[in-house]
């Protein structure tokens, strides 16, 4: 599971700002897919890509005047009992306040990890800002300035030696053998039932009250000669709904379930309209490069028409995740469920094929003789060769000139070309260019003594005949 670092402090002191700067890797995810959206107080900081990290925003504690008490009191002690390491933001405009002192007390109290972030010291002198928070004694405290993205990798790497070594899903999985599913969804999607109905017995807790499972459970299964560990985990409200603290901590549990799994099955309501939770999860599950398979839940009651105008919203608004297999399952009655196992099965033989460099140049070829990339500045970007570069998803590396200003449409119809080439099914693909370097760029010429005097004769023999 991803380690959790909770931005601490009072209202204004630059939380939020601090956490859109951590995030910002995958803030591209809203512009490129269309109708993602994304919930401000939490996310993954993967500025460095081999140790990536959730972080919470907990919200603003005013500590005297709320006495640590009321819903955002509450959210940060869930912060502070999830996290691994607590960053403790403090405002070097505003100076040391009695608030600060107040929550570094209940901070302290946990035993985690903390390091102190004076925020806002652009236009100050910076060892006069920091001298003012020394009384609080802690030995980690850095400047910064997350308006301006200053001091942020500071952070970063003072946090990395603090957070716990994350176990390797990959060898995990070599031992165990299992294809770890993850079943993610809105509250009350029926995700508890279809494991039940799976397992043929009731071994979650099944209610009408949204939002009955809060931690995510592994289940192992084993199906038609396959093994399988179920996660189940707790259901995605909208915003406004989350007025339980600890349903904003069910949240990060059902990103970090998402990182650990293989396959990602999206349970989806047939009976409500495909909401902005539900493709939350999809690009959460894209981000990283997950399987997915969208299984379309409660689909015995509705009528003809009700499921055709169902099919035509999903494939409109599912258009940027065409590749993912839509499976219409019933997880009380069981109608499906054969389906169902069968596409994370195919979704996870396709994320974990293996690839060769000689079939992949060969595809490359085909796919840039039937469609070359549009001018660059007159030239024509020349695409080499290619080579796998890793599996779940599958990454294929492909060397050339000009790779950097090809565009995005042509990105798309490579993934599309190799996609249909090894046929694979519910799992995305990932294109990586690399441009080959002139191993002559930025050296300097260095001549030897004898070309030296040749160039000075040279030089005087021009001088004469002038």
């Amino acid at each position: 599971m991803l380690p959790v670092v909770a931005l601490v402090g009072r209202p204004n002191v630059g939380k939020s700002t601090l956490f859109n700067v951590l995030t910002r890797s995958r803030d591209a995810l809203v512009a490129d897919m269309p109708g993602v959206t994304r919930d401000r107080h939490y996310g993954i900081c993967r500025t460095n890509e081999e140790r990536p990290f959730v972080v919470v925003d907990t919200g603003g504690l005013s500590g005297v005047d709320d006495g640590l008490d009321g819903l955002t009191a509450r959210q940060v002690r869930l912060a502070i009992e999830e996290a691994q390491v607590l960053v403790f933001v403090v405002d070097a405009r505003d100076g040391l306040l009695p608030q600060d002192r107040t929550i570094l007390d209940e901070l302290r109290r946990s035993g985690k990890p903390i390091i102190a972030a004076v925020n806002k010291t652009d236009g100050l002198d910076e060892e006069t800002a920091l001298a003012e928070f020394a009384v609080f004694g802690i030995a980690a405290t850095l400047p910064l300035s997350a308006a301006h993205n200053r001091g942020t990798e500071d952070l970063v790497d003072m946090l990395l030696p603090l957070l716990p070594a994350e176990p390797d899903e990959a060898e995990e999985q070599v031992e165990d053998g299992s294809i770890r599913v993850a079943i993610v969804g809105r509250p009350n999607a029926g995700k508890s039932t279809l494991i039940n109905r799976l397992l043929g017995e009731d071994r979650l807790i099944v209610s009408d009250v949204a939002g009955t499972t809060r931690d995510p459970i592994r289940v192992p299964l084993e199906r038609d000669g396959k093994r399988y560990t179920l996660i189940d985990t707790a259901g995605v409200r909208r915003k406004a709904r989350v007025e339980e603290a600890v349903e904003k901590f069910s949240v990060i549990k059902t990103l970090q379930s998402i990182a650990a799994a293989q396959v990602v099955v999206i349970m989806i309501d047939a009976r409500e309209n495909l909401a902005d939770q539900d493709l939350t999860l999809i690009g959460h599950a894209m981000e990283e490069g997950r399987a997915l398979v969208i299984a379309v839940n409660k689909w015995d009651g509705l009528d003809a028409y009700q499921r055709e105008q169902c099919q035509r919203a999903l494939d409109r608004r599912l258009v940027f995740v065409d590749w993912a297999k839509q499976v219409y399952i019933s997880a009380l009655h069981g109608s499906g469920l054969r389906e169902l196992m069968r596409a994370v099965v195919r979704a996870h033989a396709s994320a974990t094929k293996e690839l060769n460099s000689s079939d992949l140049t060969r595809t490359l070829e085909k796919a840039y003789e039937s469609y070359q990339p549009p001018l660059v500045r007159g030239h024509a970007p020349k695409l080499r060769f290619a080579h796998p570069g890793g599996s779940n998803p599958p990454t294929v590396v492909i060397h050339g000139s000009r790779t950097k200003h090809i565009a995005p449409a042509y990105r798309r119809y490579l993934e599309n070309f190799f996609r249909k080439r090894y046929k694979l099914e519910g799992t995305p693909i990932r294109i990586e260019f690399r441009e080959g370097e002139n191993p002559y760029a930025g050296k300097k010429n260095v001549l030897t003594e004898a070309q030296q005097r040749k160039r000075q004769r040279m030089i005087r023999e021009m001088k004469k005949r002038k």
